[in-house]
């Protein structure tokens, strides 16, 4: 703080006629400064901790007449000590403004023992949380319900017309790859049917239902195209018959393994894992039985195109979380 000289006050005259003091006299003390002009003469500099100090009022009678110019001097109290709950001796003023109560305040509860409240009725679809999931598992139960009850002729007629074989993708592949995803192989109770519903239900509540639909089509599209191919020249080297070209091709098991693997990367760790870990055990099983070599290898490819989709679907799930704050 820059230092301001004050003019000295004038000597008493009746001091300079007494004389020196004699040696039996007391000692003079040192003549109290004279305080009057001494906070006008400094610059005043405001500061907020230490204008509270000068802002409080005059607190005993004393106090207050020698402010008024009475002379007489107050009584010297000792110096209080920083007041309970201040910072240097000054005290602390509220913040302005309305504030916010803390997570584990009273207002808010406790953050920390707040557990997320089971809802098992999200597992299912619902027409206006998941339609996507919805109108795709109505499709699929009357699909069944044709498959168990229509005429056993009409049935294959219609899986044939459906059908992704070679001869089919020659002539109306993008009819055959949409037709063959409506069709149900195994029953509808069936563990590709039960995992179809619960897979896309959770899938879209996190990224949509039209980025599931894409995470759908893309694993069962690539998979019958990267399985059909190989047959079809297999067949022009002859290393297989030319009925292959027509053999029954359809389900959703493509993309329900795709929609698994995208899922995965979605939940926690502790669920997540374990849920790739045993569908994929579960696909490892059936190729080594060698039941139908094709179609297990096109699980396999659409497990991991699943999980190539992790950094785009948690992308998308954590934009759409932003957006819902």
């Amino acid at each position: 703080m820059e230092r301001t000289a004050t003019a000295a006050s004038p000597t008493d005259p009746d001091d300079s006629l007494s004389g020196p003091p004699g040696p039996d006299a007391p000692a003079a003390g040192p003549a109290p400064a004279d305080t009057s002009g001494l906070l006008g003469g400094m610059p005043r500099q405001w500061i907020p901790a230490v204008a509270t100090v000068f802002e409080t009022p005059y607190a005993t009678t004393s106090e207050a007449a020698y402010a008024a110019g009475s002379g007489t001097v107050p009584e010297a109290r000792p110096a209080a000590g920083p007041a309970k709950g201040s910072i240097g001796g000054s005290a602390r003023r509220p913040a302005e403004g309305p504030t916010e109560a803390l997570p584990g305040g009273p207002a808010g509860g406790s953050a920390a023992g707040a557990r997320p409240r089971l809802r098992p009725w999200r597992l299912l679809p619902t027409p206006t949380g998941t339609p996507f999931a919805f109108a795709f598992t109505a499709v699929l139960a009357v699909t069944s319900l044709v498959t168990t009850y229509a005429d056993p002729a009409l049935v294959h007629t219609l899986h044939q017309g459906s059908s992704t074989d070679v001869a089919h993708l020659l002539r109306t592949p993008v009819l055959v790859l949409l037709a063959s995803a409506l069709w149900i192989a195994g029953g509808v109770l069936s563990v590709y049917a039960i995992s179809c519903v619960l897979v896309l239900t959770a899938l879209e509540r996190r990224i949509g239902g039209l980025r599931t639909a894409g995470v759908f089509l893309l694993g069962h599209v690539t998979a019958t195209l990267a399985t059909e191919v190989p047959v079809g020249l297999a067949v022009l080297a002859g290393h297989l018959p030319v009925s292959s070209l027509h053999r029954l091709d359809y389900g959703i098991s493509f993309g329900v393994a795709a929609g698994v693997g995208a899922l995965a990367g979605l939940l926690v760790p502790w669920l997540g894992r374990p849920v790739l870990v045993v569908f994929a055990a579960m696909l490892v099983r059936d190729l080594i039985g060698f039941a139908d070599p094709m179609t297990n290898w096109g699980h396999l490819m659409s497990l991991a195109i699943g999980c190539a989709t992790w950094p785009l679907t948690r992308r998308l799930h954590r934009d759409r979380a932003a957006a819902a704050r």
